[in-house]
């Protein structure tokens, strides 16, 4: 467990929450994938199932086929065409060149083999902090509550704190107490939002039915359905029909997409959307995107 901060460091997040509303702009790319500074981390320290995207199994800490001398991918630039469509999907944010250049200072897996495993841990504990931050910087980004706000940019410090801990004291991190801690402002903030949302409705279309509840939406066909504001967290959207809705507000943390069909829909407002999510489903030139992510290149034009 790490032991909590000292007076001064509680005082530096509270001068710096100003300085910190600009996490999102300034430091974004700090969370997006660099593989030319990264060891192949991914590609050695995951496990892959065939159930997930990839052609066969693979064990964790055993190196993928592909993976070159240079941590460089052989069949990069045909991903999906050799059924790796689970590579196309992954994203690190950032977590792989972050413990390969700042956590063990340059040195790789392959050149001091005994530090393979720490760092293949070091990785997955990476990466999950790197992925609450970037969650946060979108929650900072939706301008809700002076008193949120202030709890968020807090929050975003401390997790930055986390990320400069060295390997072993990585390891020691209660990973479980601190996402709650963050599940609880990433929670606040959807509710906020999507509330505004919702009251903006003054007349909602009577041609949109409510959004059904649970979290199951396997292959559902949602064309006709109000998605203003609405919480999909968590939801299952693997092959869902959203061609041309409206999911402005929506709430689509942790929700899986693959395969889901967003061809015309507009996606500009919705919260919580990364990358990967947008990588596993299917879309077109009139999807409608946030200005963080990129349209994916398979994508129809």
């Amino acid at each position: 467990m790490i032991s909590k901060y000292n007076n001064n460091t509680d005082k530096q997040l509270s001068e710096n929450h100003i300085d910190s509303i600009s996490f999102h702009n300034t430091n974004l790319k700090k969370l997006r994938i660099d593989c030319q500074k990264c060891f192949g981390l991914c590609c050695i320290a995951l496990y892959f199932s065939a159930s997930e995207g990839f052609p066969t199994d693979k064990e964790a800490g055993k190196p993928c086929i592909n993976l070159q001398h240079d941590f460089r991918c052989s069949v990069h630039k045909n991903l999906r065409n050799t059924g790796l469509k689970g590579c196309t999907a992954y994203d690190c944010f950032g977590a792989g060149q972050k413990v390969s250049q700042i956590t063990f200072n340059g040195k790789n897996w392959r050149q001091v083999p005994e530090l393979a495993r720490q760092m293949f841990e070091s990785f997955l504990i990476m990466r999950q902090l790197h992925e609450m931050l970037w969650y946060l910087s979108e929650a900072l980004n939706l301008h809700s509550s002076r008193e949120l706000s202030n709890n968020i940019s807090s929050m975003i410090l401390e997790t930055e704190h986390l990320t400069a801990l060295n390997p072993n004291s990585l390891q020691e991190l209660d990973l479980t107490a601190h996402r709650t801690k963050v599940n609880s402002l990433l929670l606040q903030t959807s509710d906020m939002i999507r509330s505004k949302y919702h009251s903006n409705q003054n007349n909602p279309s009577k041609q949109l039915k409510p959004l059904a509840k649970g979290i199951n939406f396997f292959g559902a066909d949602l064309r006709k359905t109000n998605l203003i504001g609405a919480s999909l967290r968590g939801a299952y959207l693997i092959a869902a029909n959203f061609k041309g809705c409206d999911l402005s507000g929506a709430d689509l943390i942790g929700a899986d997409l693959r395969d889901a069909d967003l061809s015309g829909a507009n996606l500009t407002n919705c919260i919580f959307l990364t990358q990967a999510q947008i990588n596993t489903a299917k879309g077109d030139s009139k999807t409608k995107l946030p200005s963080s992510l990129i349209r994916p290149a398979y994508w129809l034009k």
